[in-house]
């Protein structure tokens, strides 16, 4: 499909799913909603917080455990700073 066969189909599948969220038929709209993510190259429940996005290995690797799905940290998420066990538990000198 060339990008504006994509595009319009995705104007289309917007429009059906504010229709259907309007009708109260969330399953549709839901529905509908993967559907675009699908189209987009999106994972369904990307935005909500509580999903776990799980994604294969790439192709081609391999060895023991390739086939375990690889979790993807979600989007914004900053790896915490690394703790200095040399200061970790040391009491200032002079202060008591």
């Amino acid at each position: 499909m060339s990008s504006r066969s994509i595009h319009e189909k995705l104007v289309a599948l917007t429009e059906q799913m504010q229709a259907a969220a309007e009708a109260m038929d969330f399953e549709k709209a839901g529905a509908l909603r993967n559907e675009i993510a699908r189209l987009k190259g999106e994972a369904p429940g990307e935005g909500d917080p509580d999903s776990v996005t799980v994604g294969q290995p790439p192709p081609g690797a391999m060895g023991l455990g390739t086939q375990v799905p690889v979790r993807q940290p979600p989007k914004g998420w900053v790896k915490p700073k690394k703790p200095d066990f040399m200061t970790r538990n040391v009491k200032p000198r002079g202060r008591r």
